[in-house]
């Protein structure tokens, strides 16, 4: 009886244990994305089912990993499922990066998957950065306007042909500094040329010179060529910076004579003035000349007489001046 007893009781627990595995497994099953391991499993390039019950407890895009992963892999790419799991979940872009490193295995172009992630996480374009080592590209540079010694205006287009340095894409400039530099080389060539028609008679003297000035030091490129696509004559720089300085000057003398006139005129001004001024004074003195004389006389310090003989004097004073004045003037006695 009791063998019977602990019989139906081990039945009991082995069932129990037995229904809990099958409703785990079931679980287990059903929370696996089984479209995705057959598609990695059918492609040679099997996941692990907890690796990708794993990536859907953390919601990440499964379907978007396992595609590079198998991409990748296909393409000869030596790559961890880990890699793309750290890159996406750190905002890279995953396609791009395997793409890139197909196209760079397909090239034999040396970069590693971590040099890879490290430029597409620092915003570059990784795929067209691989791509442009394979065919170059041509940067057209806007029309530079550059003086020549004699005053002529020249406007020269530049075509620069660059490929993309993997070692320096991460922190080296763009193609922004690249035209900038270019533009300073032809500046700085045409600036020393004598005259502009010794840079139109030899253009590449421009493209020479600035190709081996290295301008692509510290940029994410390497310079293939440098080239001279178009020169244009453009204005008399010299003659219109002539004809503005004589029109300057011109405007300085105007100002300079007016102001000399102005002051002329206040001189004149002042002048007039003080003569009407002494005029005044004198008028003033003239007046008080009677009540000076009269006032000598009740005083008793003047006479008649003298009175009479200073009239005279004044009178003989006024003649002279009077015949003074007809001399000069050219009148002679009749």
């Amino acid at each position: 009886m009791i063998n019977l007893l602990s019989s139906n009781v081990w039945l009991y627990v082995g069932v129990t244990i037995g229904c809990l595995v099958i409703v785990f497994l079931a679980v287990l099953i059903g929370m696996i994305p089984m479209k995705i391991y057959l598609k990695a499993l059918f492609s040679g390039t099997p996941v692990s089912p907890l690796k990708l019950i794993s990536m859907q407890l953390r919601r990440l895009e499964v379907s978007k990993i396992v595609d590079a992963y198998i991409t990748a892999r296909k393409g000869g790419v030596k790559i961890k499922l880990d890699d793309l799991e750290t890159h996406l979940m750190a905002g890279g872009d995953i396609v791009k990066v395997v793409e890139a490193l197909i196209t760079a295995r397909g090239a034999k172009i040396d970069i590693s998957v971590d040099t890879a992630k490290a430029i597409d996480l620092a915003n570059r374009d990784i795929l067209k950065a691989v791509q442009s080592c394979v065919s170059p590209v041509v940067i057209t540079s806007p029309p530079v306007s550059a003086v020549a010694k004699d005053g002529i205006e020249l406007l020269v287009k530049v075509k620069v042909t660059v490929k993309t340095n993997i070692n320096t894409l991460i922190g080296g400039a763009g193609e922004d500094t690249i035209l900038a530099r270019v533009g300073e080389g032809v500046v700085t060539t045409v600036g020393s040329a004598a005259t502009h028609s010794q840079v139109l008679e030899n253009p590449d003297i421009i493209s020479k010179m600035v190709f081996n000035k290295g301008l692509d030091k510290g940029t994410a490129f390497e310079i293939l060529s440098i080239d001279i696509a178009d020169i244009d004559v453009g204005k008399n720089i010299g003659a219109r910076l002539m004809a503005e300085k004589a029109e300057a000057d011109s405007k300085i003398a105007n100002a300079r004579a007016e102001e000399r006139r102005a002051m002329a005129i206040a001189s004149e001004q002042e002048m007039k003035a003080r003569t009407q001024e002494m005029k005044a004074r004198l008028l003033d003195a003239e007046a008080e000349v009677p009540m000076a004389i009269s006032s000598a006389f009740r005083s008793g310090h003047i006479g008649v007489m003298d009175y009479y003989r200073m009239k005279n004097i004044n009178a003989d004073s006024e003649m002279k001046t009077s015949i003074a004045h007809s001399k000069a003037l050219g009148y002679t006695e009749e």
